[in-house]
């Protein structure tokens, strides 16, 4: 479900299919889409009550169990439209979340999902059941007079400082990692970009690797960094990142520092833009605008137009040089 202004009713339409293939990513079968316009969104609800109407109607006729938003929502209206829907409701954020669960591959990966994750209930333990006890509290853990909500909140912040502590270690061994790669002189190139652009694609291209490259959201949750010769024979280091996403909350962004500050010891971003995306614009806004949250928008950019194949032949002109406008205006 995506809810945006009149004025960008084909950007609403892309979110919403870019959400299709995220639920779908995680498992979801999709049984319907609905489009809510209005000034803002509800305070209590999100969306309004005839859509909550609508929706009643749709799970009459197919059945759901499952309503995801395409926006983050609080804890109150997260709540509010599970006791009116009586199904689960997941909201964009948490849906990345899962899918970034299943992802990573690596332990310092996995921290950083766990952290996030935890950042992200801690707020909305009102509304849940959560029984953290059975998970590392119990008989010994709840103080005098506590109720369960208060010996979740409690669990979970003691989890969330573990891991924030964990998270800290693994910044300083990168750290001195990047200072070890300073010393020796060799330049490092980070590719940048929107999720299945293309940038594990391109470092195997490029470096004759065998990085994990895949056509879906989020292959690559877990940094690489492989060594290339340019055709002068000098060395370069070529890293590759976790993809970006539009809606991308702080509460991910800081808890994946640990891998992100790894472009900010990067000589050069190289961006790559799906150009067969319909959405290529706005995919390079919400770059940006991450690029910007981190402090990296004066870095050195190269953009790198990729999946120009996928065009049709009568496109190629008109949407590159259209892409090389926006993408000069953006930096």
């Amino acid at each position: 479900m995506s809810q945006k202004g009149s004025r960008e009713r084909q950007i609403a339409a892309n979110s919403l299919e870019e959400l299709t293939l995220l639920a779908e990513s995680a498992g979801a079968k999709v049984v319907g889409k609905i489009v809510q316009q209005l000034p803002a969104p509800s305070h209590d609800l999100y969306i309004g009550r005839g859509k909550v109407q609508e929706l009643l109607a749709l799970k009459s006729a197919n059945d759901y169990n499952v309503v995801i938003l395409d926006d983050e929502l609080t804890p109150n209206q997260q709540q509010n439209l599970e006791k009116e829907l009586d199904v689960k409701i997941i909201d964009r954020v948490a849906l990345i979340l899962d899918i970034f669960s299943k992802r990573a591959r690596t332990h310092e990966g996995r921290l950083q999902v766990e952290l996030a994750q935890h950042q992200y209930l801690l707020p909305r333990l009102a509304g849940q059941w959560s029984h953290l006890e059975r998970l590392g509290g119990g008989i010994g853990t709840r103080g005098p007079g506590e109720s369960q909500l208060e010996t979740d909140r409690r669990l979970i912040k003691r989890k969330i400082q573990r891991l924030e502590e964990q998270t800290e270690e693994i910044r300083r061994r990168r750290a001195l990692y990047r200072h070890q790669r300073q010393k020796s002189g060799i330049p490092v190139v980070a590719l940048v970009g929107y999720t299945n652009a293309g940038k594990s694609t391109l470092l195997n291209a490029l470096c004759r690797a065998d990085v994990l490259a895949d056509d879906r959201l989020f292959a690559t949750l877990d940094p690489t960094t492989r060594r290339m010769n340019l055709p002068d024979n000098r060395a370069i280091l070529l890293s590759d990142t976790v993809g970006f996403i539009r809606k991308l909350p702080p509460t991910i962004i800081n808890a994946f520092r640990a891998t992100l500050e790894e472009l900010s010891e990067a000589s050069l971003l190289l961006h790559v833009v799906d150009l067969s995306s319909p959405d290529a614009p706005e995919q390079c806004q919400a770059v940006e605008k991450i690029l910007g949250d981190l402090g990296l928008l004066d870095k050195q950019r190269i953009t790198v137009l990729n999946k120009i194949d996928r065009l049709l032949p009568d496109e190629p002109t008109q949407d590159a040089q259209g892409a090389e406008s926006v993408l000069a205006s953006l930096g």
